[in-house]
């Protein structure tokens, strides 16, 4: 009952997925959930795969893959690209550790946000087109897989950097190592199960650089916040295509 209450949660939260179940849930519940966020992951590349499955029988490859992606912003509401936008307008303002965290919560969007959105957007879309067809269904289906491992990592790794509440402190006060193997564990089985070409080296990276991610972003700011979550899971995302593409080309 713990499972499905926590698994819902966070497909309720993280996702826009129309799911009409209430139930009492705490503080702990949020940072514990999040173990369970590689099952979201697939629920998502499960739908984004049927769909460019349809899309193909109509559509050339290239505006599949482009429609694939607004599907994806569709289906979480765009709150990692948001996180997204919010770290790099604060980090790379380069102001202290104070003023850095006003501008994350700051409402409005800056250069630096709109910058890495795009960067980050193009990316995909390029990568995506770039990798061969046979393995492009497997290739999405573990692209939200490998992003919300980043989640995990990020907030079992971290601790909170504000002073105050705020949106992610719950998931990273209560998100300990003992979800993160639990994740792990999800993750490597997800992985495995998909099937993926040369998956069980491809599913190393993703974990590499989350690792990597969140330490340089705690850095910053002692410590992480929920933007920051969102920012490594988008970034993930990312390197996970760019690992996709170096490995399945790799001729040595």
């Amino acid at each position: 009952m713990v499972f499905f209450r926590r698994l819902i949660l966070m497909l309720q939260f993280l996702t826009r997925i129309p799911i009409k179940y209430e139930s009492d849930i705490t503080t702990e519940d949020f940072g514990k959930a999040l173990a369970l966020v590689p099952i979201v992951g697939l629920v998502l590349g499960g739908i984004m795969g049927i769909t460019y499955m349809l899309l193909i029988h109509i559509f050339s490859y290239k505006i599949s893959a482009i429609i694939i992606l607004v599907e994806y912003i569709f289906l979480t509401g765009g709150i990692h690209l948001d996180g997204l936008g919010d770290t790099f307008d604060g980090l790379f303002s380069y102001r202290s550790k104070e003023r850095i965290l006003e501008i994350m919560r700051d409402s409005r969007v800056g250069t630096n946000a709109v910058l890495a959105v795009i960067a980050v957007m193009l990316l995909n879309y390029t990568i995506l087109t770039e990798i061969d067809k046979h393995y492009m269904l497997k290739v999405i289906i573990l692209f939200p897989v490998a992003g919300r491992l980043g989640s995990i990592v990020g907030a079992s790794l971290s601790t909170y950097a504000r002073k105050g509440e705020g949106m992610g402190k719950s998931f990273i006060d209560c998100c300990t190592i003992k979800e993160l193997i639990v994740g792990m564990i999800l993750y490597v089985a997800i992985f495995l199960l998909v099937g993926l070409s040369r998956g069980y080296i491809i599913m190393i990276f993703p974990i590499i650089t989350a690792v990597l991610l969140i330490k340089y972003f705690s850095r910053k700011i002692d410590g992480a916040t929920g933007d920051v979550l969102g920012a490594v899971c988008e970034l993930n995302q990312t390197f996970y295509l760019l690992a996709v593409y170096a490995v399945l080309n790799f001729r040595g």
